[in-house]
């Protein structure tokens, strides 16, 4: 039996990591998802500027589907939602709010992530139904942002995205965050191009032990 969406977003939660995979190509995609998963990090979100992402999405879905949570990033428009939640996408992220793209996902019944900034922009994407809001980029906000927006919104689910790294992952999710987007600090274009699956492991595991132990 499939699961529903909001088992889905608790095995995200849990892991408390997306791992956003921006490549040059999809050679090496599947070796990149596994070291991942051997690290712990089960959400991996692949960007549609990756060529061949909507292939490489499918390619994800249909041989760690049943270990992983696979994504898309840096959706613009709904049909792009709609073909990557067909190619296998369970949730779908986007830089910004957009209604269109928004409604497209929520009626497949999957995960809409979309990019907010503002303490307006993030209530307008969390009213229209979204189910988390990517704050982008965090890196210009950092931690304490989150704590002064969710004092007086505590029922909002915000994941920050941009600039998050091992060091302070822990702070964003003792800020609040229901889990963090990890970019480059966790994979980057030259590690999958060198191979290196044990580093991408070895960050995969500090990024999750550095919130579960402020969990």
């Amino acid at each position: 039996m499939s699961k529903t969406k909001a088992e889905f977003l608790e095995i995200l939660r849990a892991s408390g990591v997306v791992a956003v995979i921006r490549l040059n190509s999809c050679q090496g995609l599947i070796e990149t998802a596994e070291a991942l998963l051997a690290g712990g990090v089960v959400g991996v979100e692949l960007t549609m500027t990756t060529p061949g992402a909507l292939k490489g999405i499918e390619s994800l879905a249909s041989q760690i589907g049943d270990r992983a949570v696979v994504g898309v990033g840096t959706v613009l428009e709904a049909q792009v939602a709609r073909d990557a939640i067909a190619a296998g996408a369970q949730f779908v992220v986007s830089p910004a709010f957009d209604p269109a793209t928004h409604d497209a996902v929520a009626s497949a019944g999957k995960l809409s992530m979309p990019g907010a900034y503002t303490p307006t922009e993030i209530l307008r994407a969390w009213n229209a139904g979204s189910d988390v809001v990517k704050v982008f980029p965090s890196s210009a906000l950092g931690p304490s942002y989150f704590k002064d927006v969710l004092a007086p919104l505590p029922f909002l689910k915000l994941m920050p995205t941009g600039g998050v790294d091992v060091k302070n992952v822990g702070e964003w999710i003792k800020a609040g965050a229901v889990c963090v987007g990890a970019g480059s600090n966790l994979v980057s274009r030259e590690i999958v191009e060198k191979q290196e699956w044990a580093t991408i492991t070895a960050r995969a595991k500090a990024f999750v032990e550095g919130i579960r132990a402020v969990r």
